[in-house]
């Protein structure tokens, strides 16, 4: 008897990008597993900066192909969506790799030596004695960055679930592993853990009903299937769509699936912060133009409702109480659900050219929040005896920031460019970025939310410039230094800053590249 036998076709050129993160990855545990304690954290940050670069390079050439001939392959839909996500994300995260590497000129870094010594006991003294740092944190990085890059990737239900696991659950690490308030650290994680086990078990009943009504695991199956549906099940779709839908507004920290993100802002390393709400954001966005543009669309009356009303709460709610904040990382934390709620509104307009705009203003974004909170590890705590200068902690307290255009007029500048780009300030990234996604919303129809929207953009720059008033028009506060990075943190926020006011200035072409931003259904 002949059997036939057939060859399965792998898309190697399509799949390279996130071949070469995880990769990295895979030879940054091996790293950390075999090499000498001294060359670990070299070798840690050699392997994820360039791998990350060369993911850049590659993923540069995807779009030069994707742009002409989108491609699907099963699972995995390779278009100029998927590609533009994968572009920004490979960016973020080196961006942020140069933060996280920086140990400062004190050479703390913001990492725990050993993140499990236990807070404040003689294992931890031993590990602050011998200086000894662990690198784990650059391979955990890199398996979040290869999760990021297929979560908007995925036309599969059970590569989605995969995708959102593997970039949530090295996050859920890294939030525990900070150098100093450790039990706040590791309160942060654990709230982040459980709320994200919560928010995932939404997504897979979600998921789940999804099954039920198309009897296959693939998004555009179940396209096809509601295309020719009669009707009679629509309400195991909505149900469906709703629930997969809360999974993936949680990730953005929308409202009223917000709460994780203060608190986890907050006790998280700070370099972590950055990377966290900068790359999540973009791989979230970018999953949920996917699906709502492919399946809740078809029920945009029955959604625009709760939509609408999430969009607002998120707005309102990043506001208001961003307005009575008194922390920093506490205060872009509620900045970033804010910011949420702005998107959303070029999410639902579902006009041409929306889906370009999203990763636009999450690339605005990004920058600003990557140079933000890389500009918070440089602003310490510090006491003063005779010549000698004790430095402690990160001084996240707004009262702390007084002054510090007096202590570092370059910091303080680049400060000012990131919250003028927060608050939607011509010549910067973040105008250009809001201006772009209400006029989305405004042609789709969603005049009234773009108004609330303009009202809550102006009030969120009053606790934006409380914050550059502090830095320049209040004395200095005496308990609070700005100490030097290795060089690594510098490089970062200037390259950040020079980005935001580039793409506020000339945004053309980047403009022009994601107009280009298309959903392709295999």
């Amino acid at each position: 008897m002949n059997v036939a036998t057939t060859t399965a076709s792998v898309p190697w050129a399509s799949l390279t990008p996130v071949l070469i993160v995880l990769g990295g990855a895979v030879l940054a545990v091996l790293v950390e597993s075999f090499a000498p304690a001294r060359l670990r954290r070299p070798l840690g940050i050699g392997v994820s900066l360039v791998v990350t670069a060369a993911a850049i390079v590659v993923l540069s050439w995807r779009w030069v192909v994707v742009a002409d001939t989108p491609q699907g392959f099963d699972e995995y839909i390779e278009d100029p969506l998927t590609v533009g996500a994968q572009l920004i994300l490979a960016v973020i995260t080196f961006l942020a790799l140069l933060v996280i590497a920086d140990r400062t000129q004190i050479r703390d870094g913001a990492f725990a030596g050993q993140p499990s010594d236990r807070p404040g006991s003689v294992d931890e003294e031993l590990t602050e004695k011998k200086r000894y740092q662990r690198s784990e944190m650059f391979a955990l990085v890199l398996f979040s960055l290869g999760g990021m890059m297929v979560f908007p990737a995925a036309d599969s239900m059970i590569m989605l679930f995969v995708a959102l696991e593997v970039m949530s659950l090295p996050l859920y690490i890294l939030c525990a592993t900070a150098r100093r308030r450790r039990q706040l650290s590791q309160e942060a994680a654990l709230k982040y853990f459980i709320l994200g086990a919560f928010a995932s078990a939404f997504f897979l009943m979600g998921m789940a009903l999804l099954y039920g009504y198309s009897g296959g695991l693939k998004f555009s199956g179940v396209y096809k299937v509601m295309t020719q549906s009669t009707g009679e099940m629509d309400w195991l779709l909505l149900a469906g769509i709703v629930m997969v839908l809360v999974g993936l507004l949680f990730k953005v920290g929308a409202a009223p699936f917000h709460a994780w993100t203060p608190d986890v802002y907050t006790g998280a390393p700070s370099p972590i912060t950055g990377f966290m709400a900068a790359a999540v954001k973009m791989a979230a966005f970018a999953a949920i133009l996917r699906f709502y543009q492919v399946l809740a669309g078809h029920f945009t009356w029955d959604l625009l409702i709760p939509m609408s009303i999430i969009a607002v709460l998120t707005m309102v709610v990043g506001t208001v109480a961003g307005l009575v904040q008194t922390d920093i990382k506490r205060m872009l934390a509620y900045s970033s659900i804010a910011h949420a709620g702005f998107i959303l509104l070029a999410v639902m307009s579902l006009v041409k050219g929306s889906a370009g705009h999203v990763l636009f203003y999450v690339l605005a974004y990004a920058l600003a929040t990557i140079g933000s909170f890389a500009a918070v590890t440089l602003v310490r705590s510090g006491t003063r005896s005779g010549d000698s200068l004790e430095v402690g902690g990160e001084a996240t307290a707004l009262d702390r920031w007084a002054g510090l255009g007096k202590r570092s007029p370059l910091l303080a500048g680049s400060v000012l460019v990131f919250l003028m780009s927060f608050a939607g300030i011509p010549l910067t990234s973040g105008f250009i970025g809001k201006f772009v996604v209400f006029s989305d919303a405004f042609a789709g129809q969603l005049g009234w939310l773009v108004a609330i929207g303009l009202l809550c953009s102006v009030a969120t720059a009053f606790y934006y410039f409380r914050v550059v008033r502090l830095m320049f028009f209040t004395e200095p506060s005496e308990n609070t230094v700005v100490i030097k990075s290795e060089g690594l943190t510098a490089i970062a926020i200037a390259v950040c800053a020079l980005g935001t006011i580039l793409l506020g200035i000339v945004p053309g072409p980047v403009l022009s590249m994601l107009s280009n931003v298309a959903i392709f259904l295999p």
